[in-house]
């Protein structure tokens, strides 16, 4: 049968996995009566609360007897690690454009790599139903956007497609005609993407996606560049630099058909299949015969940035909302993850109690959390660190981003502000259209911990924050952190609303009354830079004397409400947050405030 191999790049929310769905249900993929989730491909709750593609994933159709393979490709920075591998697989892209938005940074990111391994793109203009389309304007942006990415005289001669996934219609012409479903995008690409190439010699692969399989273990995703394989065939693993990393035989080949993954008794050539069957198989190895030496030529794996401690969690209230609170069930839920996520690190902490999380930033780490506070968890986590590094003559190393912000003219003074403050150096300032402007900065990461939300405070919502690790470079001084200090629980017990109500000018509330509070339970910050203990559980005393005036409800200011990544990004280092299934508390990494008097001295010592 014939084939081709195609990755979907999108920037997020410009409609790429809507897409894959309708061209699933043109080509039959599943019955118009079958009762499909909308959003297919992306699977897990969080993706489709968040609206987000976390995990690349593949599928297949087949449209006039050729076997169209498609990968759909995160377009989020922190698992961008995935996207360079993805398209080592595939022999051209869809580049899926909003007709209203353009091309954004997170397109460029994924668009730059896909023109450098040489692939010829597909552009389509997706959404050109939306009133504020301004389709010619896009196109011409696409253009300048892939003459800025250095791509060739073949590849800017890209051919046009137009459309609304929503509606289920791919045209030549942003008018239509819309009868034709996504049979014109099909067509475009059997003719315009070429079949995959085939490389002489044994059997080879090259592992692109890993995850775990509770049934069949560690199953990995890659295209076959030679040779064909089946099931019960002894093989081998090399690594990057072609040593062994160990020996076996495949235990089962998955293949892609329509939405769901089949057993197949051969893998020829030019497939994208899943294999089982190895432990030690890692994605940018090369799975092949026994007789081949030299490994496929494969992207490496982006180093983890960030870095937090997970903990028991040993609170007063521990246990009482979540189901798994043992170190022991903590250990394996992590080592699992780590098994199917290659950004991701685990490694227990010397004292064998808490283990050290490192990934590629704050929204990939705050979704493994939330993931685990959902299936039952209970944990204490340590603000998060940038992961360090030394270079040969011993100098501070640490990961600088490139940061591209989108923004209304009138609040861009504050973002500029803000970012000097978090020592970024500004590379350029543009005007990109509707009276925003288009900033980029390199900022260390550590700087940016916790700057999503105040960015959107500053300007109203309107900013569009986007990622990108660049490099390791010299350290950048002290950023200023947290200014003010926080109200700490001197009791335990349950909020009363009285003593709430009288420490209103201490400063605002994190609780409201009625929540269960601890000793050294964060409740509040405090107006000034040093923490306070206050006593939350204070009712007011009885009197015979009533009055009318007295005895008014008390009216309370509405608290701080603190979401798990702003919870993460306000602690500081002697901090941290509780997370179980039903609450986020913060605390003090020491209850005890005898306990927090030694740890400040000892500390003090130190840095005297």
């Amino acid at each position: 049968m014939n084939m081709r191999n195609i990755a979907i790049i999108a920037h997020v929310d410009h409609g790429k996995t809507t897409l894959v769905d309708r061209l699933l249900q043109q080509s039959g993929a599943f019955r118009d009566n079958q009762r499909v989730a909308e959003r297919v491909m992306d699977s897990n709750d969080l993706e489709k609360e968040r609206g987000i593609t976390i995990l690349a994933k593949a599928t297949s159709v087949v449209w006039k007897d050729t076997r169209v393979n498609i990968v759909d490709t995160p377009g989020h920075a922190d698992f961008g690690g995935e996207v360079e591998r993805i398209l080592s697989m595939v022999d051209s892209a869809i580049v899926l454009v909003d007709a209203a938005e353009g091309p954004m940074p997170q397109t460029k990111f994924v668009v730059g790599k896909a023109l450098k391994i040489g692939l010829k793109p597909i552009v389509c203009i997706n959404k050109v139903d939306k009133p504020d389309a301004r389709v010619t304007e896009v196109v011409n942006e696409v253009f300048d956007l892939f003459a800025a990415l250095d791509a060739t005289d073949e590849q800017l001669d890209f051919p046009i497609i137009y459309g609304s996934a929503k509606q289920g219609w791919m045209a030549d012409a942003p008018e239509g005609p819309q009868d034709q479903g996504m049979g014109p995008l099909f067509d475009l690409v059997l003719k315009h993407v070429p079949q995959p190439k085939i490389e002489e010699g044994s059997f080879r692969l090259l592992g692109t996606l890993l995850e775990a399989n509770p049934y069949l273990g560690r199953i990995v995703t890659g295209r076959v560049f030679a040779g064909s394989v089946k099931p019960n065939q002894p093989v081998k693993v090399l690594d990057r630099q072609g040593n062994i990393v160990e020996q076996g035989r495949v235990s089962k080949i998955l293949a892609f058909r329509g939405i769901e993954r089949q057993p197949i008794e051969e893998a020829e050539a030019g497939d994208i299949v899943a294999i089982a069957g190895l432990e030690k198989f890692n994605v940018a190895d090369t799975l092949c015969a026994l007789d081949v030496t030299v490994p496929l030529q494969a992207q490496p794996i982006d180093p983890p940035t960030l870095s937090m401690t997970f903990m028991v969690n040993d609170s007063p209230l521990a246990g009482t909302e979540g189901d798994k609170v043992t170190s022991r069930m903590i250990r394996a839920r992590l080592y699992k993850e780590a098994e199917g996520n290659v950004a991701l690190k685990v490694e227990d902490s010397p004292s064998g109690e808490s283990f050290i999380v490192s990934g590629r930033g704050e929204l990939q780490l705050g979704i493994l959390i939330e993931t685990m506070r959902r299936e039952g968890f209970e944990l204490s986590i340590s603000r998060p660190r940038v992961v360090f590094k030394r270079d040969e003559d011993g100098n501070l190393l640490e990961p600088i981003e490139e940061v591209v912000i989108d923004v209304d003219e009138e609040h861009s003074g504050v973002v500029v502000q803000k970012m000097a403050e978090r020592k970024a150096d500004m590379l350029e300032m543009r005007p990109s259209g509707g009276d925003r402007l288009r900033l980029v900065f390199h900022c260390p990461t550590r700087g940016l911990i916790g700057y999503q939300g105040e960015l959107l405070t500053d300007t109203r919502g309107t900013a569009i924050m986007n990622r990108l690790f660049h490099e390791y470079a010299p350290y950048r001084g002290e950023i200023q952190g947290r200014r003010n200090g926080v109200l700490i629980s001197n009791e335990q017990g349950e909020a009363v609303a009285y003593a709430m109500w009288k420490l209103e000018d201490r400063g605002p509330m994190m609780i409201e009354p009625g929540w269960k509070v601890y000793r050294g339970m964060i409740v509040g910050e405090h107006t000034r830079d040093n923490d306070l203990e206050i006593n939350v559980l204070k009712g007011k005393q009885l009197t015979n004397i009533r009055t009318q005036s007295k005895d008014e409800a008390v009216r309370l200011t509405p608290p701080i409400r603190m979401t798990l990544e702003k919870a993460l990004a306000y602690i500081q280092d002697d901090e941290r947050v509780e997370v179980t299934p039903k609450s986020i508390r913060l605390r003090k990494a020491h209850l005890d405030p005898n306990e927090r008097k030694r740890a400040e001295r000892a500390k003090e010592a130190e840095v005297g």
